[in-house]
Formats: structure tokens, C-alpha cells, sequence
């Protein structure tokens, strides 16, 4: 194909749009190298390899049409884990990023769109119409990963038996807890207690607005006993549900265990007919499983994977859910309290608020860490819910104070 010939100044905004398709480019590689790293799911774990391979390809294209340009060979800028080590994407775990993925392989896609219309160089654009048709397979293929039953579209990559059985061996006795899992009962803990205390301190400071030193008092003992009993509270809440959680998993381990004792080849069967609803033709899915079933806690732990869902290294610890839950509550509990430590009476209330709204805001922003909505969005919707909240609670107060409760 014949190298359009460009002016200075188009080239030069061609070069940068190709830089920074390079660079989302180079960012998709590495986070999904980074996941297939850590993902336990062998199927799951060689088709982010595969789509790791074509984000690299695509940068492969972008950065010869930049040299073509006379452009200097792009360096990348990110993170070396890419989007996989970002905040948002551990706290949510491996279909939260995946989800992530997903929503960001749309947005490459219309933003690809956008440069077919305005770029105005034919090379760049032949490029643009392949790699948006990967993207567009890529977006389908996250979603059906997502859904946890793998389905490749027409044309897509297939899953190769041999590449996955390689990658189950190569991860087959490393116990991999997702990262970041404590954070996402972090940030609940923290509305938690805010949204508790901020409703106790509202109504206190309600009921007792008529004596300046009594509100600070009250508000304080009330701010206080209620912070710690919430902490307490969800501190072992979280203890017993992730103690809880283990227990009912290694019920169903031995009940797996006595499964596979007396019914083994069914065992096999069932192993066989997960692995081809992720995808495996038969034949490779039963080379699979009588590989795996040579060793028979592999085979154990490959099948209580599969119908479980879960494997024991992804559980929660139950001091660690403990310790987040109680002290993220405490935090959260004890925002409301502080301006009455230093101050009485309106003002007292009025900084309470004005604190616990804009804790409200954060804690709501926070969120959208493990729910992929619009951080604006979420923490507008958390400031609106406690605003009601506290004009409730501090209107109970004052109707209680008056009835001399």
C-alpha cells in the first residue's frame, strides 16, 4: 500500500493518536497477561493470553505505521500490571476486571470509530478497520468469559487443550487468594458505620439542641458507645460468615472426596463435561481429565473448583474480614463525631453535617471500585441517601425532645 503523503501539522496529530493507541494498546496487554498470571481458571487463563497476544499485535501495527511516519518508537507509560493492578479492578476481583475489560474494549471501539472519520490517513485507517474487528471479538469473548461459560465466536480464537492443560499443571500447587479481596468489605464497613452514626449523632443533636454543652455530651457518649458497638458488630459478623464460608467448604470437599471414592469414572465424567461446556471439544476434555485424575487430590481439587465455583485459597481469611470490618466501621463511625470534640451547640451540628455528607460523597465514589458504576454517580446517590438520612433522624430527634423522651 502506498504511503499517503501528509503536511507537518497532520502528521504531527496523526502521530499522537497513533501514540495513544499504542499506549491503550500496550495497557490491554499487560493487564491481560496480568490476570492470566493470577486467574486459577485454566480456560479462562489461556483465552487472556490469547487476547493479551492480539493487543500485542495491534500495538505491533501501530507503532510501524508511527516509524512509517518518521515517528520515534513509542515507550510505554503505564503500569506494568496495567488496568489488573489498579485499585478498582482487586477490590472487584477476577469478573469485576474482567467486567472492567469489557467496558473498556467498547469505548476502544467507538473511540477507534471516531478515528476512522477524522484521522484522514488511508494506512492508519486499513489498521483501524482490523483492529476493530478484533476489538469487537474481544468484547464478545470477555462477555462470555464473564458469564463463565466460554464461547468463541465465529472466527475467534479457539481454545487449545494442550495450552490449557499446560497452564493448569503450571498453577496446579499454587494456591493464588485473589488480591485485594478485603478491600470491597472495607469500603461497605466504612458506610456502615457512617450511615449508622451519622443517624444516632442526627437524632441526639436533634433531641438535645436546646442545651449547647448538653448536645455535645450526649452526642459524644451516644457517637461513641454506637461506634463501638458497630464495630464489634460487623467485626464478628464478618469473623463468623467468612469462619462459616471455610467450613461449608471442606463439608463439600468431603463430600467430593466420598463421591470420588466409590464413583470414580463419574467423577471423571463430570469433570469431562465442565471442561466441554468451557469450550473443549470431548476428546481433548477426557485427555484432560485422566491427566489430571493420575494425581487424586488434583482431581479432587479440579472438580470441587469447577461445581463449588470457588477453591479454598480464594476464601476469606476470618482475622483479616474481622480486622477490616471492625476497623473500617470504626472509621466510618467516628467521621460524625469528631466536630464535637471541639465544638457546641449549631455549629457543632452544621460542621457534623457538613463532614458526614462529604464522608458520604467519598465512601459513595469509593464504590464504584466494585460496582463499575460512574464514581459522580455513586457518590451523589450516597450525599443524596444521607442527606435524607440525617434530616430524618435530627426531625425524629426534635419531635422526641419535645415529647420530653
Amino acid at each position: 500500500m502506498p504511503i499517503a503523503i501528509l503536511s507537518g501539522a497532520k502528521t504531527k496529530k496523526v502521530l499522537a493518536a497513533l501514540e495513544g493507541n499504542w499506549q491503550a494498546e500496550m495497557e490491554g496487554f499487560h493487564s491481560y497477561t496480568t490476570l492470566a498470571d493470577r486467574d486459577t481458571d485454566p480456560v479462562r487463563a489461556q483465552v487472556l493470553r490469547h487476547l493479551a497476544h492480539a493487543e500485542l499485535e495491534h500495538a505491533s501495527l501501530w507503532e510501524g505505521r508511527i516509524k512509517e511516519l518518521g515517528g520515534e518508537t513509542p515507550a510505554y507509560k503505564g503500569h506494568p500490571g496495567g488496568d489488573a493492578d489498579s485499585l478498582a479492578s482487586r477490590a472487584g476481583g477476577i469478573r469485576m476486571a474482567l467486567r472492567r475489560l469489557e467496558i473498556e474494549e467498547s469505548r476502544a471501539i467507538a473511540g477507534y470509530g471516531e478515528q476512522l472519520k477524522a484521522l484522514g490517513d488511508e494506512a492508519s485507517v486499513a489498521i483501524l478497520e482490523h483492529v476493530i474487528e478484533d476489538e469487537k471479538e474481544h468484547y464478545r469473548e470477555l462477555g462470555s468469559l464473564i458469564r463463565g461459560h466460554y464461547q468463541a465466536p465465529a472466527g475467534a480464537h479457539k481454545i487449545d487443550p494442550k495450552a490449557v492443560l499446560d497452564e493448569m499443571l503450571a498453577k496446579r500447587n499454587q494456591g493464588r487468594k485473589q488480591p485485594g479481596a478485603w478491600i470491597g468489605d472495607a469500603i461497605y464497613g466504612v458506610n456502615d458505620g457512617l450511615g449508622a452514626i451519622f443517624g444516632i449523632v442526627s437524632g441526639v443533636s436533634g433531641a438535645t439542641l436546646g442545651d449547647p454543652a448538653q448536645t455535645s455530651h450526649y452526642v459524644l457518649l451516644a457517637g461513641l458507645s454506637g461506634m463501638i458497638a458497630s464495630a464489634l458488630s460487623m467485626g464478628s459478623g464478618a469473623y463468623l460468615a467468612a469462619k462459616s464460608e471455610r467450613e461449608i467448604y471442606h463439608a463439600e470437599i468431603a463430600r467430593e472426596r466420598e463421591a470420588i471414592a466409590m464413583n470414580g469414572p463419574e467423577a471423571r465424567e463430570l469433570l469431562s463435561l465442565y471442561y466441554q461446556m468451557k469450550g473443549l471439544p470431548e476428546a481433548d476434555a477426557i485427555h484432560m481429565v485422566n491427566h489430571i485424575a493420575s494425581d487424586p487430590e488434583q482431581l479432587l481439587k479440579a472438580l470441587a473448583s469447577e461445581r463449588l465455583g470457588t477453591s479454598e485459597e480464594s476464601l476469606s481469611n476470618p482475622m483479616v474480614s474481622a480486622s477490616s470490618g471492625a476497623l473500617s466501621t470504626a472509621v466510618g463511625a467516628i467521621i460524625p463525631v469528631i466536630p464535637f470534640f471541639f465544638m457546641q451547640g449549631i455549629p457543632a451540628v452544621i460542621a457534623a453535617g457538613i463532614v458526614s455528607l462529604v464522608a458520604h460523597f467519598a465512601v459513595g465514589a469509593a464504590k464504584s471500585l466494585i460496582t463499575v458504576r460512574s464514581w459522580w454517580a455513586s457518590g451523589l446517590e450516597m450525599t443524596v441517601v444521607g442527606a435524607i438520612e440525617g434530616a430524618v433522624t435530627y426531625g425524629i430527634g426534635i419531635l422526641l425532645g419535645k415529647g420530653g423522651m
